[in-house]
C-alpha cells in the first residue's frame, strides 16, 4: 500500500499493490477486477481484505465500468451500495469518480494505465481517475479537475514507465503535438509526465502533484501489468475517500 503525502486529515487515500490477496494463476495476489476472468469468490475475498486493510466499509465503495473515455461519475452517495463485494457487475460507465460525501470510497483499477487521485486543498471533495493514453488525449483529467471545482492537489500512482511503453510513430507524434516533445522518449511515451502536464493545464501546479514513480511492468511482485503479462491478468486499485472522523 502506498499512501500519498500531503493529504488533509479528513481525506484517506492509497495506491494498492497486488500483495496480500487470495487469487491464483495469472491473477495471483490481490486482484480487484471482476472482469478479467478471475474466480468471483476470490475477487470478493480480495476486495474484502483490501477494505479491511484500509478501514473502509465495502458496502459503500463506488466504482465505474472503465471505458477509456472522459466520463466523470458523481458519487456523493454510494453509486451501487453493496455491489463491490456483491454482484460485482452493473457499475455505470466512466473513467473518473467524484465525491463530496462522507465515507464514500472511490476506487479505480489499473494494470499499466495511470491511476490518479485528486482532492480539494480543503478536503471538501475527492476524485479518482483511470487515465490510459486514450483518456489522457480525451481530457478525462481536465474533466475530473473541473469537477473538483476548486484549488486541488494530485497524486499520480504506479503506471507503466518509459522503459516498457513503446508505441507506434503515430501515437508518439500525437503526444508530442498535444503534450510536448518531452513526453516522447525514443520510441516510448512518458504517461506520468503527460498526466502532470494535463493536471497543470487544468490548474494544479506541478509542485502540488506527487508522482509515485514506480513502473508496473518492472515490478511483477508488486503490480499487475498488461504490457508485461498480457491477458488474462489482474488489476490493482487506487482509492480515495472523505472521512467522517478524521
Amino acid at each position: 500500500m502506498i499512501v500519498p503525502p500531503g493529504l488533509p486529515p479528513q481525506v484517506g487515500a492509497a495506491f494498492l499493490t497486488r500483495q496480500g490477496g487470495v487469487s491464483v494463476g495469472p491473477w495471483h495476489g490481490l486482484n480487484l477486477s471482476a472482469s478479467t476472468g478471475d474466480d468471483p469468490e476470490a475477487v470478493r475475498a480480495n476486495r474484502t481484505r483490501a477494505c479491511a486493510g484500509l478501514g473502509i466499509d465495502p458496502e459503500r465503495v463506488s466504482m465505474v465500468r472503465q471505458v477509456h473515455g472522459d466520463g466523470v461519475v458523481v458519487a456523493d452517495a454510494p453509486v451501487r451500495p453493496g455491489l463491490f463485494t456483491g454482484d460485482l457487475s452493473g457499475w455505470p460507465e466512466g473513467d473518473a469518480l467524484l465525491s463530496r460525501g462522507l465515507d464514500v470510497p472511490l476506487l479505480v483499477l489499473a494494470a499499466d494505465c495511470v491511476p490518479v487521485l485528486l482532492w480539494r486543498a480543503d478536503g471538501s471533495a475527492v476524485a479518482a481517475v483511470h487515465a490510459g493514453w486514450r483518456g489522457i488525449i480525451g481530457g478525462v483529467l481536465e474533466a475530473a479537475v473541473a469537477a473538483i471545482d476548486g484549488p486541488a492537489r494530485a497524486a499520480v500512482g504506479p503506471a507503466v514507465g518509459v522503459c516498457h511503453y513503446r508505441v507506434d510513430e503515430a501515437l508518439r507524434g500525437r503526444f508530442a503535438r498535444d503534450f510536448g516533445p518531452e513526453t516522447v522518449v525514443g520510441e516510448a511515451l512518458d504517461l506520468a509526465l503527460a498526466v502532470k502536464i494535463c493536471l497543470e493545464r487544468a490548474g494544479i501546479k506541478r509542485s502540488d502533484t506527487h508522482v509515485v514513480g514506480r513502473c508496473t511492468a518492472c515490478e511483477p511482485e508488486g503490480f499487475f501489468s498488461h504490457r508485461r503479462d498480457g491477458a488474462p491478468g489482474g488489476r490493482h486499485g487506487a482509492v480515495i475517500w472523505r472521512r467522517s472522523t478524521p
